[in-house]
């Protein structure tokens, strides 16, 4: 399981599987210019990984998934504006959202603004029982930029979107199971196991299969019914042809 040295992102890789670990425990892996640097070399690591069939990201210490934007470096309203540019200039967001492979975040303890965002660009969530979620950008002035205004409203619908973003309104882990913030949930104890089974079986796919459906569900948020049905259609054929020429060679091995 070779693993890669960053300052705040732990990187291992153990078969097809990518672990990232948000690793700034101490102020609960709270998003800094550090981490955003490190996840966008991370990420490009795995986007350029043939081996790497699925990614597993979690937060490490006992206190949180992600603590939303380090306030000591992002409190000043220029430092803000600093730190938004910079973002959107190495946009690790958009870097996560556009993996080909399935991704997993695994949540326990806070989940705050940036924290919410990862979570939600990718495929799979699952949280401990002890998970609590919140969007406080509006207490500091600020909206929430990382695709949180879009994201939370697809995940769980506009009004509950609304709430969430306007009020600061903290919910639970068995509520956001409730209204679709994540898929499951599970005891703090059982997280890591959980998660495990899930990016074991996901990486034990045809990976090919898994990028065309994660291509088509895509599709859906921006095409009309049809045309995303037609997107669907010529991926399932492209999918077959590829079986067909695999199938072909192998027989054709055997002679």
């Amino acid at each position: 399981m070779p693993t890669h040295p960053f300052e705040t992102v732990l990187y291992q890789k153990c078969g097809p599987v990518a672990h990232v670990v948000l690793n700034r425990p101490n102020v609960i892996n709270a998003f800094n210019v550090q981490m955003r640097d490190d996840l966008s070399e991370v990420l490009a690591a795995i986007r350029w990984d043939s081996d790497v069939r699925v990614l597993l990201l979690r937060g490490a210490g006992e206190r949180g998934f992600c603590a939303g934007a380090d306030l000591t470096e992002f409190g000043t309203a220029p430092s803000q504006m600093a730190a938004r540019q910079a973002r959107w200039e190495r946009d690790i967001f958009g870097d996560l959202r556009d993996l080909k492979i399935p991704t997993v975040a695994a949540m326990h303890g806070h989940v705050v603004g940036s924290g919410v965002e990862l979570a939600l660009l990718c495929d799979i969530r699952i949280a401990a029982n002890n998970a609590v979620f919140s969007m406080p950008e509006t207490y500091y002035g600020l909206i929430a930029a990382a695709g949180g205004t879009q994201l939370l409203r697809m995940a769980i619908g506009q009004g509950r979107a609304l709430h969430m973003l306007l009020t600061g309104k903290s919910i639970g882990a068995s509520e956001a199971h409730d209204i679709g913030l994540v898929q499951r949930v599970v005891l703090p104890t059982e997280l890591e196991t959980e998660s495990e089974k899930i990016v074991r079986k996901l990486g034990s796919n045809d990976p090919r299969l898994l990028a065309a459906t994660k291509t088509a569900l895509a599709a859906a948020r921006d095409l009309s019914l049809l045309d995303g049905l037609a997107r669907e259609r010529r991926l399932s054929i492209m999918l077959d042809r590829i079986s067909e020429a695999i199938e072909h060679t192998s027989e054709h091995g055997t002679h």
